[in-house]
């Protein structure tokens, strides 16, 4: 291939490809089928701490958690914050 020349082949960004668009339906379909089931098969679970650590596993496919950042100042030097408490409003 010459340098610097486009071939103009691989997906686009953002686009998942389609397999992985069909994997996903198919878990969704199955999710859905048996969302009653999920229920029951949670209250099975004697141990509250296991079933609420399910329950949190099976929410991150519905509501996927955010993607942490960090916060540096120029350079990566740290960021200093200064928080201000407001006065008092006399009533």
């Amino acid at each position: 291939m010459a340098k610097g020349k486009k071939t103009g082949g691989g997906s686009r960004k953002g686009i998942p490809n389609k397999a992985t668009a069909d994997v996903r339906a198919a878990i969704a379909q199955i999710a859905q089928n048996n969302v009653e089931q999920v229920q029951e098969w949670l209250q099975q679970v004697e141990d509250p701490a296991k079933r609420v650590a399910l329950f949190l596993d099976l929410c991150e496919y519905y509501i996927p958690k955010l993607a942490r950042s960090e916060m540096t100042g120029p350079e990566g030097e740290a960021l200093n914050f200064v928080l201000m408490v407001p006065p008092k409003r006399a009533d």
